[in-house]
């Protein structure tokens, strides 16, 4: 379950990456130009590509900590 969840999170990261850099090109190389739009669209994008990535490693940290200290 739990691997499933991971992948489907990171192709979603790598999707949005990849549609907001394929956009971008398509723009510049019809109207030689990035509407407004499309930049708030791109800035969304990697904010939740950040948040994706650094949410599940800030997770792991906290639990290898929690672990670490119950240990003791």
């Amino acid at each position: 379950m739990k691997q499933g969840f991971l992948i489907s999170q990171y192709t979603c990261a790598v999707l949005l990456i990849v549609s907001s850099i394929a956009l971008v090109a398509y723009q510049v190389v019809v109207i030689d130009d990035v509407s407004n739009g499309l930049l708030v669209y791109v800035a969304q994008a990697f904010l939740l590509v950040g948040s994706i990535f650094g949410l599940d490693y800030y997770v792991k940290l906290i639990t290898r900590r929690l672990k670490k200290e119950s240990g003791q």
